[in-house]
């Protein structure tokens, strides 16, 4: 088996550092701070064609794959998690899903100026009441003189009121549970779609997260994307799991180099601290942590590639990065003492961001679920 990447991947991850390092990491604190949506950052995104890496060039996107895709959120997230988590979004959970289930029509649509960066997307699944719950779902939908009605609310959305695409799903018949839910294409405009509050959250403060309301919102028949909803939500959900992976991995890594320059740099007891036993053997634990997350963010990323069943090892990877971006953000807190503590210094943006990483598509505790649910049958 071949750990290392190929020339392009590797030219990949170089091209998104030197971006991700010049242009969004100075910007960081003050997105942060402000909770401002960073849509400088993502035009600049665009202009490299990194909003549709694994799409192919027909359809707007970069011709190239998911572990790209993967290298790219992991980049980006090192710099700024807002701007990674939100192209995660945009690319893995709303676009892949169009494009893996659209028409011809839908993806020349929908996929090509999302691919592109001229659209951003969003997916429109968690409601009040339907999180952990997927099947929940109390969104309805019915058909009426050949158009779809939606009614109903979506909460804790990324991108949402920022997004041109929305995924929705909704279930004509909530009886059938799961085998009810339908999946739609809503554009931002169309009439009885509105945005409702937007979320003040701990961590990942610019990418916007909050409420969508389906009051008789009126959706095209040619935008039914599947009858089959549910299986398009696994769809959005496996690959959003990378995503949020590839984004822990990225958050774990700026948090462990910046513990480790802060302990080389300062001195106690008349030597750095780094000297110590006790800073050296968390640094030791932070590095085999992170070099085993990657190891299976993009294992679970070149099963997608290759079109092999991934939702296990999906589930495997997210929940190992985002509890390792956990651990790692609070020693690296640790070892910088009363300034970790401090705005003043980065880690304790990426403590509070870390923490999203193991709620988002998907708590731990679901994860932990669908791993034992592969291993019990």
């Amino acid at each position: 088996m071949d750990f290392d990447f190929s020339e392009e991947q590797k030219m990949m991850r170089e091209m998104v550092r030197e971006l991700a390092q010049k242009e969004i990491y100075p910007k960081a604190a003050e997105i942060d701070s402000t909770g401002s949506f960073p849509r400088e950052n993502l035009q600049k995104i665009a202009e490299k064609g990194l909003m549709g890496v694994p799409f192919p060039t027909e359809f707007g996107g970069a011709g190239a794959d998911f572990v790209s895709m993967a290298i790219a959120v992991e980049e980006l997230s090192y710099a700024c998690a807002s701007t990674g988590f939100i192209v995660s979004v945009h690319a893995l959970a709303s676009a892949n899903p169009i494009y893996v289930f659209g028409t011809s029509e839908q993806k020349r649509k929908y996929v090509i100026p999302l691919a592109k960066g001229d659209k951003l997307g969003a997916i429109g699944y968690t409601e009040p009441n339907a999180g952990s719950d997927a099947a929940a779902i109390q969104t309805k939908v019915e058909l009426h003189d050949g158009k779809y009605i939606i009614n109903g609310t979506k909460t804790f959305i990324t991108n949402a009121g920022e997004a041109d695409t929305y995924l929705v799903f909704a279930t004509a018949d909530p009886e059938k549970k799961h085998k009810g839910i339908q999946a739609f294409i809503v554009e931002k405009g169309a009439p009885g779609f509105s945005f409702g509050k937007i979320e003040n959250k701990m961590g990942v403060r610019g990418c916007s997260t909050g409420e969508l309301t389906f009051e008789d919102c009126e959706v095209p028949k040619e935008n039914l994307l599947s009858q089959d909803g549910f299986k398009v939500a696994m769809t959005a959900f496996e690959g959003g799991r990378i995503g949020v992976a590839a984004m822990a991995v990225g958050i774990a890594r700026a948090a462990k180099d910046k513990a480790k320059k802060f302990a080389k740099e300062r001195v106690q007891f008349g030597q750095p601290i780094a000297k110590q036993e006790a800073i050296q053997f968390m640094i030791a634990d932070m590095t085999t942590e992170i070099d085993a997350a990657s190891l299976l963010t993009y294992k679970a990323a070149w099963l997608m590639d290759k079109h092999e069943r991934f939702s296990t090892e999906a589930a495997i990877a997210k929940t190992f990065a985002a509890e390792t971006a956990m651990r790692t953000t609070i020693k690296a807190v640790q070892i910088h003492g009363g300034y970790g503590y401090s705005k003043e210094y980065d880690v304790e943006r990426h403590m509070r961001d870390a923490k999203m990483a193991e709620i988002a598509e998907g708590t731990s505790e679901i994860q932990r679920l669908i791993i034992s649910r592969s291993e019990l049958g």
